[in-house]
């Protein structure tokens, strides 16, 4: 892996998180990733963030190299003691606890554990009940070391912390594998395993719990599954330099093959085990490594160099070596070597070790405590399995009790609402019957105002007729053209589809045919409407009717003298609240503006109409006569 691509996916000060925590964050990164941290950590702009890296790079430097493991411990505890970070100081504590017992300060690490315990918070201290297992693991007491991973697992279930339950279910496999109880310890390692991966982080302990779960379907003769996971923690201890879970599985690896008599690949195990507990300089790992080289010899028959191989592992096991378990299985190799060579004075003497070391180890009531545990914790996890069914079964209830009251609820809801809708049919017909007869009776009404209008209209014509005073005559006239012009908007409310709105356009156009009509006008003089589809209110048609009919009937008698052809246009527009009617013509102009500017009633109504739409009249008299007037557009509500 490039050093700098490392550096840029767990270290960016530039960013808001500038650390990405190797192992909780990410694993995206290969077997530099200690160089970056320790190239980076002086660069924090924050304590706290420095502490962290500088825990980590202990932490994980002692899967390699205990020595400088400890020089960064060591260098953040002073740290942190400067700066009073209590906090900190204790994290960093459980870390040096971890790499002191590594180097075989079995007391010492004890006691700075139990200095960290009063400083951390409950969330840290799983970590820390897991490294004090270890502390009794490797002094024989796999009682005691059992108790603290129970108590690190119920920890874990109240934090719901899912790696702290990974880990103690992992060192409890463990622990039932040295016990032989091979089953009980595949059951855990496989919990522990399905909730590492969960995370989906390829951590240490992670790495570990592959060769404990190796390790017991290696004792129950599975082999190819033990070769399994074996091959996989060695390919995650590679990637990250994990050098004691390497040396642990190519151990056991040793074993593997020699049982498949595969002596040759059996020894290449066996020299890597050696390699990495070398690289790690770490006296436990040497003497495993010597142990299972010395039974790989003894099941090739090489009891000379067995012996060698045995005395070698013995020799490094000191009296603060502690680890009874693995000693004793030195002796009792060695005393078969012995006793493969004939030497069998030595061969009794290794016997009577491994005799006292075995029962150190696996005493009566260890074995009871041990089994105790399990039978408590089992209850433990029935009657917690008992309480989740009582739980589900009475959520199960309530819902079954809530959907009910819930299906109740909207049944009555759509009773409800079918009445409802049934009701509202029966009004909407009942009104959709009133509306009929109502529209029935306003076109009627519409139909007898046109009547009475036509009627009106056809009195004052026949009274022009019999009039002999040609003004009054003439007066009489405009006036029933006037009323006719109202009549043809009744006419058009009562055949149109409308019964509140005038199509403005189609009734210009009628209003202009019947003028033209009256007027003899039709073959000389052309309407043009140029106006957009526009619908009006009767209060506000009738007005602007009448002025155009005014217009219309003073173009005709004034704009076009001695029969001149010519064209009237009428346009009307609406622009937001406001109405634009254009009346013009192309006739004679000036005669016609004498005539406009008078007195006479025609001048009169135009502008009172005008005033009553709220409106302004601009007349234009340049080559013809145009009259535009701007009306206020009172909608009807």
């Amino acid at each position: 892996m490039n050093h700098h691509l490392g550096l840029a996916q767990i270290v960016d000060f530039k960013s808001e998180n500038s650390y990405k925590r190797v192992f909780v964050d990410t694993d995206n990164f290969g077997i530099s990733y200690l160089d970056v941290l320790e190239n980076s950590y002086r660069q924090s702009n924050t304590d706290t963030i420095q502490f962290n890296i500088l825990n980590d790079l202990a932490y994980y430097w002692h899967t390699r190299n205990l020595t400088k493991a400890l020089q960064f411990a060591e260098e953040g505890l002073r740290l942190t003691h400067e700066k009073k970070d209590t906090l900190w100081e204790g994290r960093l504590q459980i870390t040096e606890g971890a790499i002191l017992l590594r180097m075989e300060k079995l007391d010492s690490a004890r006691t700075v554990l139990e200095s960290a315990m009063k400083k951390v918070l409950k969330k840290d201290l799983p970590l820390l009940y897991t490294q004090l297992g270890y502390v009794y693991e490797r002094k024989g007491k796999l009682d005691k070391a059992a108790d603290i991973a129970m108590e690190t697992l119920q920890l874990g279930e109240e934090l719901k912390d899912k790696r702290a339950i990974a880990v103690a279910m992992s060192d409890l496999s463990n622990l039932f594998w040295k016990q032989s109880r091979y089953e009980r310890a595949l059951e855990y390692g496989l919990k522990s395993l399905a909730l590492f991966e969960e995370r989906g982080l390829n951590d240490l302990d992670y790495d570990f719990t592959l060769y404990v779960v190796g390790n017991c379907y290696l004792a129950l003769n599975r082999h190819d599954e033990a070769l399994n996971y074996f091959e996989h923690s060695i390919a995650i201890g590679e990637r990250y330099g994990f050098y004691n879970n390497l040396c642990d599985a190519y151990i056991s690896k040793v074993y593997l093959k020699a049982y498949l008599n595969n002596f040759d690949e059996a020894e290449i195990a066996g020299k890597n085990a050696l390699k990495y507990a070398n690289l790690l300089d770490n006296n436990f790992m040497m003497m495993r490594s010597w142990l299972a080289i010395g039974k790989l010899q003894n099941l090739q028959g090489k009891y000379i160099s067995a012996i060698d191989s045995l005395e070698k592992s013995i020799a490094i096991a000191t009296d603060d070596f502690g680890d009874s378990f693995y000693l004793s299985q030195a002796y009792e190799e060695l005393g078969k070597a012995y006793a493969g060579n004939h030497n069998y004075r030595e061969a009794y003497q290794a016997y009577a070790q491994y005799d006292k070391l075995k029962k150190l180890i696996f005493t009566t009531e260890a074995d009871q405590h041990i089994s105790l545990l399990l039978t408590e914790f089992d209850l433990a996890q029935k009657e917690s399995t008992i309480m989740v069914q009582e739980n589900q079964l009475k959520k199960q209830r309530s819902t079954q009790l809530l959907m009910t009251l819930i299906g109740g609820l909207l049944l009555f809801i759509l009773l409800l609402l079918y009445n409802t809708v049934r009701t509202n049919k029966k009004k909407n017909e009942l009104l959709k019957k009133q509306n009929t007869e109502k529209e029935f009776l306003l076109k009627e009404i519409h139909h007898r105002v046109k009547n009475n209008m036509e009627v009106v209209s056809s009195l004052l014509s026949l009274q022009s007729e019999q009039v002999g005073d040609s003004k009054v005559a003439d007066a009489m006239r405009k006036s029933q053209h006037r009323v006719h012009s109202m009549s043809m908007i009744h006419q058009n409310l009562y055949v149109g589809k409308s019964l509140s709105s005038i199509k403005m356009k189609a009734y210009f156009l009628n209003l202009g045919s019947f003028i033209l009509d009256i007027y003899g006008a039709s073959d000389r003089v052309q309407l043009i409407c140029e106006m957009k589809e526009l619908d009006l209110d009767v209060d506000t048609a009738i007005p602007i009717g009448l002025i155009v009919n005014e217009l219309l009937t003073n173009s005709l008698k004034y704009a076009f003298p001695d029969n001149r052809s010519g064209e009237i246009r009428i346009s009307l527009k609406e622009s937001g609240n406001q109405l634009q009617l254009d009346v013009s013509d192309n006739g004679i102009g000036k005669n016609y503006h004498h005539k406009i500017e008078g007195t006479g009633f025609g001048t009169q109504l135009i502008d009172l109409l005008t005033r009553q739409l709220d409106g302004k009249m601009t007349l234009n008299i340049n080559k013809g006569t145009a009259v535009s007037f701007e009306f206020q557009n009172h909608k009807a509500a």
